[in-house]
């Protein structure tokens, strides 16, 4: 006889009598009874058809396979799991046989007692773990008829709230005429806010004119130098013409052409943060996101910040250290938008450098003490780093950190700890809008006395 036959003819009568109470019984009850049929079929064919029994053990291994794989790929047959898992050693033992077998008869013959042994045991393991099962799917009964109670339960419970809602639907009318005149004083908030922000967005740029005006002068010194010594060079070159030295007016005609090229490369330069100057001033609302270098971006910001507080205050000095991850290649981002984020970090991070040993916070608490026997030197890193399929561009101070009583707080709208007067509240705020609405991170990691790290964390597509 098979004994995947009789296995299949067990596991399908268990299943159909299990499906019975999860109430799936319609559904898979022809299958099932399909799957006892076909079992029995092969029993009578083995006993029929003697010299077919080894055609007909396969077809057994095959119908038991299917029955374990309509098991495990079914959502629906999910619970009878630990049922079908006291079957699994006959059937693997058994399969082993068959395969032995099938390969090399010769060794089967001679290792057959240890096959009907293991046979044996597989059959003596299934019994105690389906007994074990058993008491399992007992005590799970158990529970489902507690869950049912608790079903019942939450029934009355949904009843009681269904008055509830009646009542709380009349309280409800009551409350729209007061929603109505809430719903106007919104717009007239979000009209201030909008009039906020681009305050916010025009002080962000007046933080930037004086390092714009020292990063313009460069580019403008180097095109009028050039100039000037392009007119010294032609008047030479006309001379060696008159002179007929034909070799050395082409020298001079190739040095006229290199500083014209450096001429071209400097008015460029300038165009460049013109441009940048008028994209951070400009409203993003229609504006598309477009392939950035990130790292010249964060480099940029980087210098026209430091040279925006220098010219403010003269006695102004820092240390700047950048480390650019140059794997990174183009990312797609509102430039003007990112750009205002890194400003404004890098802003923070100067003032937050700059500050003395003990510093006064805006709520009136105070931050970490530095020892004062060692000479601070403000300093600020800016790095970005490709991890994955993310970028993450980190600004970093160490200055005196963020107390723990108002980290929560920092990125809250007009929330400052900057005196009055000096910040809006609204830098931190805006910058992480604008990274969430990229589909990024803005975290911040800081240890008072030691400094801050603000990350921002963009998605590369």
């Amino acid at each position: 006889m098979s004994l995947e036959s009789f296995l299949a003819i067990i596991i399908c009568s268990v299943l159909r009598k299990k499906m019975q109470t999860k109430k799936q019984w319609p559904k898979w009850d022809r299958l099932l009874i399909l799957g006892i049929a076909s079992a029995i079929s092969l029993i009578v064919l083995n006993i029929i058809f003697r010299s077919y029994s080894q055609l007909i053990m396969w077809l057994g291994h095959l119908l038991i396979f299917a029955i374990l794989y309509l098991v495990f790929s079914k959502k629906e047959f999910h619970f009878t799991k630990p049922f079908i898992y006291a079957f699994l050693p006959m059937i693997i033992v058994s399969f082993v046989g068959s395969v032995t077998e099938l390969v090399n008869r010769k060794f089967y013959n001679e290792w057959d007692d240890y096959f009907d042994i293991a046979l044996f045991f597989s059959q003596l393991l299934g019994l105690i773990m389906w007994l074990i099962t058993r008491k399992q799917m007992k005590a799970l009964e158990k529970e489902r008829l507690k869950l049912e109670e608790i079903e019942r339960e939450n029934k009355i419970t949904e009843k009681i709230r269904a008055q509830l809602e009646i009542e709380v639907a009349d309280r409800t009318a009551a409350l729209l005429l007061q929603k109505e005149e809430l719903e106007q004083t919104l717009s007239e908030l979000k009209s201030t806010q909008a009039l906020l922000i681009q305050s916010e967005k025009m002080a962000s740029l007046g933080e930037l004119t004086a390092g714009i005006a020292h990063e313009i002068q460069n580019p403008l010194n180097f095109v009028n130098n050039f100039s000037e010594v392009n007119t010294e060079l032609i008047d030479e070159m006309n001379e060696e013409l008159n002179k007929g030295d034909i070799n050395e007016a082409k020298a001079i005609a190739a040095d006229i052409k290199q500083n014209l090229e450096k001429i071209n490369h400097h008015g460029k330069r300038a165009d460049a943060i013109v441009k940048g100057m008028l994209q951070h001033s400009r409203s993003t609302s229609n504006v598309s996101k477009e392939p950035t270098d990130i790292n010249a971006l964060a480099d940029e910001y980087l210098r026209l910040a430091y040279h925006g507080l220098r010219a403010k205050d003269k006695s102004f000095n820092a240390t700047m250290k950048t480390d650019f991850d140059e794997t990174i290649g183009n990312i797609n981002i509102i430039p003007q938008d990112i750009g205002r984020v890194i400003l404004n970090l890098i802003t923070n991070a100067f003032y937050a450098a700059s500050l003395p040993s003990r510093i006064e916070f805006g709520t009136g608490s105070q931050g970490g003490l530095r020892n004062p026997q060692i000479k601070h030197e403000p300093t600020v890193w800016v790095s970005t780093k490709k991890v994955s399929d993310k970028i993450l561009i980190s600004v970093r101070d160490n200055g005196p950190g963020i107390p723990k009583n108002i980290i929560d707080k920092i990125f809250q709208p007009f929330f400052t700890t900057k005196p009055t007067g000096q910040g809006t509240g609204l830098g931190l705020s805006l910058s992480y809008d604008i990274v969430k609405a990229h589909g990024g991170e803005l975290k911040v990691e800081t240890k008072e006395g030691e400094g801050s790290l603000f990350i921002i964390t963009l998605p590369i597509t």
